[in-house]
């Protein structure tokens, strides 16, 4: 029997813990799998945050570190400047990166740091109990906005991948998402050209995901990616934003 697909070396055997339909699984595999592709996973070293993603280090099958509360881009800076010669990524959620890790973030990618980043953006905490984040849209619920999010309180959702786009030090930015089979497939070649620059030592990459949480949701696996589709994609583009000159 030919043997058409099997499970990439990148990810150890431990079962996700994720709930069902979230989208994390999905994004670890795309990972993974580029980094077996690129035959860099012995060389690899990522950061963990503290969320939903909090136990990645048991997943990927490489060195990993975890990072407190939003200070992965600050640990993978050290990490990449002590070894340059490695492949360093951090794997976070919204409310790990763009609230408490705002500052490491935007600093990380304005200094140029020659690391990965994997933004995993589902519109709210997932891991705390489904608070507001700063990616929450206008409108939509949460557990500390139950009448939805008014921007004339709590501002305007915060496009991270638009901001970080326009530092010098960013030199690829890319949003994608996991919704369907033919956006998984963009997102995986998104994150392995991000890979590609950090080891043609190109400057800071990211590519953001948009992904689902049915549980704070409220929804159900399929109808997250119905709401994802209809919802999120209109307020967060799909699409690149920042490319080195002459890289297609």
């Amino acid at each position: 029997m030919t043997k058409v697909f099997e499970k990439t070396k990148g990810l150890t055997d431990k079962p996700f813990h994720y709930c069902p339909g979230c989208t994390h699984g999905i994004i670890h595999r795309l990972v993974a799998e580029v980094l077996e592709e690129l035959d860099v996973l012995g060389e690899s070293i990522g950061v963990a945050p503290v969320g939903c993603s909090v136990f990645a280090y048991d997943y990927f099958n490489c060195d990993m570190q975890e990072a407190a509360h939003g200070r992965a881009p600050a640990v993978a800076t050290g990490i990449k400047r002590v070894h340059p010669d490695k492949v360093v990524f951090t794997y976070q959620g919204d409310g790990d990166l763009a609230s408490i890790g705002a500052a490491e973030i935007v600093h990380a990618a304005a200094r140029g740091e020659k690391i990965t980043t994997i933004f995993v953006n589902n519109a709210i905490y997932g891991m705390t109990g489904g608070q507001m984040a700063p990616t929450t849209l206008v409108g939509q619920k949460a557990t500390t906005a139950p009448y939805g999010r008014d921007a004339s309180h709590a501002g305007n959702p915060i496009r991270v991948s638009e901001m970080l786009a326009t530092l010098d030090g960013a030199k690829f930015v890319e949003r994608v998402s996991v919704h369907n089979a033919a956006e998984v497939r963009k997102a995986k070649k998104a994150i392995k050209k991000a890979f590609e620059m950090q080891l043609k030592g190109e400057g800071f990459g990211i590519v953001e995901v948009l992904s689902t949480c049915p549980t704070n949701w409220g929804l159900t696996p399929v109808e997250a990616l119905k709401w994802l589709e209809d919802n999120m994609i209109p307020y967060y583009p799909l699409g690149n934003l920042c490319t080195p000159e002459g890289v297609k």
